[in-house]
């Protein structure tokens, strides 16, 4: 893994600042041969450059394990490969999903400062998922990942709609780690609408992960109700990344994929994207419909 000092990273990051679903493809166009790049955003005023579309490693995340981590190490590396090839260079994580030493390993022939690592910590009591401290949390994720600091960390699955309250002391302990340049941004990811509506109001939820395609499947709400509420996120400058963008697996058809990206980015309610890529083909495909639908 290349790595830049603390110091250097942070004039660099201010100098910026100055100037996940199950996707499984039937019948895969094979006329979306080769590798097509896909385009840079500003993540809403966060001074963080994403490419429009991360690849999320979190389909049927659970208990350190997900779809992406079983399909094997070799894989993972291939996908994570073909993905920064294409132009991805935002990785989303999550210790739930397992895939922070995947990562640490499949990244570190990649620079540093030229990709965008995410994941999330569970702040939510259960039985299967610790909760800890967020210095805690960022001393072993750090490890995991081999790196010195991680871009954005988000409060992961938040329902409720007084969270900035209930999770305040982690809230704090974020900004706290950012102001040491352990993190770059951090924020949330929701899962009912009043929580997403709190965040959409948060001036601390830099980043905001909201479930959002055509239909509603999978969704907090209908798509015209949630899709006003993000718009108004990113109004204040947060960085709006949406997930489940094909309905959690149940959008796979063509046309189904293709309705879902067209609302998508011509919505203007999101900055990107994460998606539950299984396969090199998959981006492949995804990027060539995304970069048709922006040309018109």
């Amino acid at each position: 893994m290349k790595t830049i000092s603390r110091r250097k990273f942070l004039q660099t990051s201010v100098a910026g600042a100055a100037a996940a679903s199950t996707v499984l493809f039937p019948g895969q166009n094979k006329a979306f041969a080769g590798k097509e790049k896909i385009d840079m955003v500003d993540l809403g005023k966060t001074g963080i450059k994403v490419s429009r579309i991360a690849w999320g490693t979190g389909t049927k995340g659970h208990k350190h394990s997900s779809r992406q981590t079983k399909i094997g190490v070799k894989e993972f590396y291939k996908i994570t490969d073909h993905a920064y090839e294409c132009g991805i260079n935002f990785f989303d994580s999550a210790d739930q999903y397992g895939t922070h030493t995947y990562f640490r390993s499949a990244l570190k022939n990649h620079p540093r400062d030229k990709i965008v690592v995410l994941t999330k910590m569970w702040t939510n009591p259960s039985d299967w998922m610790k909760t800890m401290p967020v210095s805690k949390f960022l001393e072993i994720s750090l490890k995991e990942l081999d790196m010195d600091y991680i871009d954005i960390v988000l409060l992961h699955c938040m329902t409720s709609a007084t969270w900035p309250t209930e999770k305040e002391s982690f809230c704090n302990d974020l900004a706290e780690a950012k102001q040491k340049g352990l993190i770059r941004a951090h924020g949330v990811s929701c899962h009912s609408l009043p929580a997403l509506q709190a965040a959409a109001k948060s001036e601390w939820a830099d980043v905001i992960f909201a479930r959002f395609n055509n239909t509603g499947d999978y969704m907090d709400h209908y798509p015209k109700t949630v899709t006003p509420v993000l718009k108004a996120a990113k109004k204040r400058g947060a960085g709006v990344v949406g997930m489940k963008i094909f309905g959690n697996g149940k959008l796979v058809s063509d046309k189904q994929r293709q309705s879902s990206l067209k609302f998508v980015l011509g919505s203007n309610a999101v900055n990107a994207m994460t998606i539950g890529f299984e396969s090199t083909d998959q981006i492949t495909d995804a990027i060539k419909r995304v970069n048709k639908i922006l040309k018109g």
